[in-house]
């Protein structure tokens, strides 16, 4: 038994319905689908914007303000072009711009900022494992920022969960679900419930939505949650 080779889950049987319980409806699925890159890429995008906004205006040191005005440039100059030809090229041409900066700023708030838009416009265009490796190197940048670090780990879940690899995307939603900082944590809790679910881990996934219900009461998957538990 010990050497029985484990199936590897699929995005497909991620998805499926065999059970009453441990999957969503194809309601609540077609809303995690839909919506998981607008909750995760538009919001950490949008919190970027402002804080490089912010970061022109704050800094005085010379190099800061340097960097922050590429960033914001490089920025502008991707979302032009994101929305004429799709994230792929939009990443392409954007490449050197990002590299650039993160090269001449690497210890500046401004490029460790890039360093975070640059891991979302690569998982964006589906580079995902370019996108770990940023965002795990962006974990180091702001370990002592909460906020910021709960960002990074739900992309991080997003990422290994499209890379198949369910684990490391549970241990990440984990992460936020078990941290005491609010951004993030409903829907961590919310993933949480759904991969436990697939895994056939009723358990986990249960209390998982249980904690949800406790602690996010104002969480956009309450109602989904609520179907799906019958209360």
């Amino acid at each position: 038994m010990a050497n029985k080779k484990k199936k590897k889950v699929t995005r497909k049987q991620l998805l499926k319905e065999p059970d009453e319980f441990i999957t969503f409806t194809s309601k609540a699925i077609r809303f995690a689908i839909d919506y998981k890159h607008q909750i995760t890429v538009g919001l950490i995008g949008f919190i970027i914007l402002i804080l490089v906004a912010t970061g022109i205006r704050y800094f005085s040191n010379k190099a800061e303000k340097k960097a922050f005005a590429l960033l914001s440039q490089s920025q502008t100059k991707y979302e032009s072009i994101l929305k004429e030809k799709g994230p792929e090229k939009a990443l392409a041409e954007l490449t050197k711009d990002f590299e650039r900066i993160l090269k001449k700023y690497p210890t500046k708030a401004g490029g460790k900022l890039a360093r975070i838009i640059y891991a979302n416009m690569c998982y964006k265009a589906g580079n995902l494992d370019k996108a770990a490796r940023l965002y795990t190197e962006s974990l180091k940048d702001f370990k002592s920022n909460p906020f910021l670090k709960n960002l990074i780990l739900n992309g991080l879940g997003y990422v290994y969960e499209d890379k198949k690899d369910f684990e490391s995307a549970t241990k990440y939603f984990d992460m936020i679900a078990a941290g005491t900082h609010p951004v993030m944590k409903g829907q961590a809790l919310f993933n949480l419930g759904r991969l436990y679910a697939a895994k056939g881990d009723r358990d986990k996934s249960i209390a998982a939505y249980r904690q949800l219900l406790t602690d996010q009461f104002d969480s956009i998957y309450i109602e989904l949650v609520k179907e799906k538990l019958g209360s």
